[in-house]
């Protein structure tokens, strides 16, 4: 079978929607501006890329018109490579990525690139124009909001509020310490003055965070404080064969072992990355003990915790450069960069297996297992 590799990986900072840096920024020019830079530190010819793939959970106003093709356009690559939308929500750009291995796999082309993108300040969660089926907002299970969800699980594991809020102040403590380490440098794009994620609080605190109400349910657990900001980002990778990048002269990070989705109740949507995360490892020929990197995407703490507990995960071995409480959660572009970001980590850290998966709304997990190169 044909070896599939990350042979690159850029992403935006990361801003807080409607009071961050990019309030004014059009999801396209965003991620034009990520693609651009992928390409120029890679080095790849564009001409022979085959699709660039875009993950988006809301693809319509400026996410719409196949911002995909758009973004190609943009960017500037040749008129050659084609251009299309994915949408899985919060995995829509993992995807992207499952989808360009699983194409060069089969022989539809040898280079992709696979990309997410999300504007939550302009595009607002649920879009403008919500029409849910009447025989399933019936049952509400299908519509939940994901609040409601990480409560639910919350409740199903029985994690307390303070262990919540002690998960979040270590993402915070964790990315803060990158950033100051200058550990995100390499794989930000300045985009106009923005260089820096937005929504890092290195001054957090667990006295700060006992303050706050409850944000979904007076009664519950979950505040703003242990859940992901909405957030507007974009980032890309660049997935290609092995062969590919020695015949280009290109520096893969990690290869693609295996990957997997699965679904699971919507009102715990947050444990999606438990059968996911099994199906990828039996795929893979691979334990849990084998995986050394971990990026578990941080919807919630509450759902994080939920997951960490089931699949018994070593918490020393997850997000070790902080997660999506403190660096942000722009829907479309999470999965793209947990993978890259994962594969990034294989090479800087010198181990061989990594893990990224996520939780995704409306019941489903989706994983990737890597291998360093």
């Amino acid at each position: 079978m044909t070896e599939v590799v990350i042979a690159g990986y850029k992403r935006s900072a990361f801003q807080l929607a409607n009071k961050g840096a990019f309030t004014k920024t059009r999801s396209d020019d965003m991620l034009a501006e990520v693609v651009k830079a992928l390409i120029a530190e890679t080095g790849v010819d564009a001409s022979l890329i085959e699709d660039l793939a875009v993950g988006c959970a809301f693809p319509e106003a400026e996410q719409g018109f196949n911002i995909g093709r758009i973004v190609g356009q943009l960017a500037g690559l040749p008129q050659s490579v084609a251009g299309v939308t994915v949408n899985r929500f919060c995995g829509s750009s993992m995807q992207t990525i499952h989808d360009a291995a699983a194409k060069i796999m089969a022989g539809a082309g040898e280079a992709y690139i696979a990309a997410g993108v999300e504007s939550m300040t302009r595009v607002p969660m649920g879009g403008f124009n919500p029409m849910p089926n009447p025989g399933l907002a019936a049952q509400s299970a299908a519509y939940i909001s994901m609040g409601e969800t990480a409560e639910n699980v919350g409740k199903k594991h029985n994690i307390a509020r303070v262990a919540q809020e002690e998960f979040a102040l270590k993402s915070h403590q964790k990315a803060a310490a990158a950033q100051a380490a200058g550990k995100f440098d390499a794989e930000i794009v300045t985009i106009g003055d923005v260089k820096t994620d937005g929504g890092i609080r290195g001054d957090a605190s667990l006295e700060a965070m006992a303050g706050l109400k409850p944000a979904f349910d007076a009664n519950g657990t979950v505040t703003a404080a242990t859940s992901s900001p909405v957030t507007d980002g974009a980032s890309a990778v660049l997935v290609c064969s092995l062969n590919f990048a020695k015949k280009h002269n290109l520096k893969p990070l990690a290869k693609i072992k295996s990957f997997a989705v699965s679904g699971c109740a919507p009102e715990v949507m947050g444990l999606g990355p438990v059968s996911a995360t099994h199906k990828a490892l039996e795929r893979a020929g691979l334990k849990l003990s084998d995986i050394d990197i971990i990026e578990l995407n941080e919807a919630f703490a509450a759902q994080s915790l939920g997951v960490i507990k089931e699949l018994d995960l070593p918490v020393d071995k997850i997000n070790i450069d902080g997660g999506a409480i403190a660096l942000g959660h722009p829907l479309g572009a999470s999965g793209a960069r947990i993978t890259g970001k994962a594969a990034s980590l294989l090479q800087r850290e010198n181990k061989k297996y990594a893990l990224a998966t996520m939780c995704i709304g409306g019941g489903q997990g989706i994983a990737t297992i890597l291998e360093r190169i």
